[in-house]
């Protein structure tokens, strides 16, 4: 590995966050990808300060956002809280049978920026999928030049993905680990997967075959090899399910967590409490 890479994987890995070469990371992208619809459950999370304010205090590994975001809101926090680039977005207006984030930033700037790594949205399954995987490609290759850790968030989209089981189906969540290792992602952030209604409907030996959600967690690390997986946190669930949550992605062997609406739809100091909760977790795992 390149060593101004590795030099920008330890600064996330262990000197900000649990310390211990495990992930926590603070998504507030959730405005270009959702909309303002997110920040209703707690007003106070309009503010980007709140969130960069949570990742200062809650010892956050890095805070993923926007290139607006970074430029307006970072200078307070820098040298304090990692960066962690999306260089790529899209709306969610359209449906998401035509997926496809097109670029938002450049690795430029986030080398511009101080950033610690790049992540980039992939659409695995999206009719537009040709398109999406040569501007990763792209994108890969400027990670490479600058020696920029490239964090790939590795989705199923799209009707062909519906028409096989679902996108929180195992074939599907599966197949997006494996194309994030091979696509040259340092990091993949991937969701558990699940069972669903449509099971029976994914390929081959997938369409009969029992798991549980530990199971499932652990198959899809499997799959991304040696690419660390990140497990997201999704939409909020109560503090329990929460918990055990990150307690199921670090057994089965994930890097870390990337949660946001978990985190930042609650009043801040219910925010800190769980943040600290979820660091206890995640200090019995790792180096």
């Amino acid at each position: 590995m390149p060593l101004g890479k590795r030099v920008r994987l330890n600064r996330l890995l262990y000197e900000r966050g649990p310390k211990n070469g495990t992930l926590l990371i603070l998504p507030i992208d959730q405005g270009l990808e959702h909309g303002p619809v997110d920040f209703f459950p707690n007003p106070a999370s309009q503010d980007p300060d709140f969130q960069w304010r949570l990742a200062d205090e809650g010892n956050y590994s890095a805070v993923a956002c926007h290139y607006g975001l970074a430029a307006k809101y970072m200078k307070r926090y820098a040298g304090r809280v990692p960066l962690l680039l999306k260089i790529n977005g899209k709306t969610n207006i359209p449906s998401d049978e035509d997926a496809l984030s097109t670029l938002t930033a450049s690795v430029e700037d986030a080398v511009s920026l101080g950033a610690d790594a790049v992540g980039y949205t992939l659409y695995v399954g999206s009719p537009r999928q040709d398109q999406d995987i040569r501007q990763l490609q792209e994108v890969r290759e400027a990670c490479d030049k600058w020696n920029m850790p490239l964090v790939v968030w590795s989705y199923p989209r799209g009707a062909a993905i519906e028409a096989k089981g679902g996108r929180d189906s195992l074939y599907a969540v599966d197949y997006a680990a494996r194309v994030a290792l091979e696509m040259g992602a340092d990091i993949v952030k991937l969701n558990i997967p699940k069972h669903g209604p449509k099971d029976g409907e994914q390929p081959g030996p997938y369409a009969g075959l029992e798991f549980t959600y530990a199971e499932g967690a652990r198959r899809v690390v499997e799959s991304a090899g040696r690419c660390m997986v990140l497990f997201s946190g999704g939409s909020k669930i109560s503090d329990d399910d929460l918990l055990e949550k990150a307690r199921t992605a670090m057994e089965a062997g994930a890097t870390g967590l990337i949660f946001g609406r978990n985190m930042w739809q609650r009043p801040f100091d219910e925010a800190l409490a769980i943040s600290e909760r979820v660091h206890e977790i995640l200090r019995g795992f790792g180096a």
